[in-house]
Order: structure tokens, then C-alpha cells, then sequence
């Protein structure tokens, strides 16, 4: 498998653009992408979770409303295992992220639920129907 190539930049007119590895496609670097990228980065390089399991953007329905995560990621029998909600750097993680993030799994119920702005990272994991405050990130093999 090649070796994926993380936070590659290059300008475009006055914007700064980084491709993402995942989508193989540059998109604008800001500030949110940026955490997402360090997100990605994180599963794919520390946690184990193979890049062909995550997908980006993630369109869902919410209450009838399209929606998008920022990423899932998948178990290999196609069922949705983490959903990773991220936030700019500056946006302080805050209850009204976990409700943002809460709407999602709802809809996906994964196991797990990351919450992430490059400063602080949150992880739950689902257990008989109710998330609980994990101290830790599990890797992908312990999912």
C-alpha cells in the first residue's frame, strides 16, 4: 500500500489548499479542515484505522435533513464504528458539540464518538445504548 501523504499544501491564487489523502482531491485549508486532517492523520497513522475505511464528509439524514460528519469510520462488514466530529482550533468543545455530534451517532449508531478541535479530544463509546467518556483513544484492532 503507498504511503499516504499528509498536509501536502500548495497555493492556489491567495488560498492555501491541502490535500486530502483520503479523498485524493486538495481542498481549501481552513481552520477546520486543518483539525480534520490532524484527525485523519491521528486514526489512519496512530490508531491503525485502515484509510479505506474512513470516509470523509459523510452525508446522513437527520429528522429528514441532509447532514455530514466530518468522517465515519467503517468496520470491515460495512457497519459505521466511530463517527468524528471536528472543530476549528479556536472553537472550544463544548455540550453543544457533543448534541451536535449526538444527532449524528443517532442516526448511525457506531460504537464509538470522537470529538476533536486539534486542542482537546473527546472519546465515548456506545455501550447498551448509552455513551460513556472513554480516557483514552482505542485503536482500531481493539474496535
Amino acid at each position: 500500500m503507498p504511503e499516504l501523504q499528509w498536509f501536502k499544501t500548495v497555493k492556489q491564487g491567495d488560498r492555501t489548499m491541502v490535500f486530502d489523502p483520503l479523498r485524493k482531491r486538495y481542498c481549501a485549508l481552513t481552520p477546520e479542515e486543518e483539525v480534520r486532517q490532524k484527525a485523519l492523520y491521528l486514526l489512519v497513522d496512530h490508531l491503525g484505522v485502515p484509510a479505506g475505511l474512513i470516509a470523509v464528509e459523510y452525508s446522513i439524514k437527520v429528522n429528514g435533513l441532509d447532514r455530514r460528519c466530518d468522517a465515519v469510520v467503517f468496520g470491515r462488514d460495512g457497519n459505521p464504528l466511530m463517527i468524528v466530529e471536528c472543530k476549528a482550533a479556536s472553537v472550544k468543545l463544548s455540550q453543544n458539540t457533543l448534541e451536535q455530534a449526538v444527532c449524528y451517532y443517532s442516526a448511525l449508531q457506531p460504537r464509538y464518538l470522537m470529538l476533536y478541535n486539534g486542542n482537546e479530544c473527546y472519546c465515548f463509546k456506545s455501550e447498551n445504548g448509552k455513551l460513556t467518556a472513554m480516557d483514552h483513544l482505542p485503536l482500531y484492532a481493539d474496535f
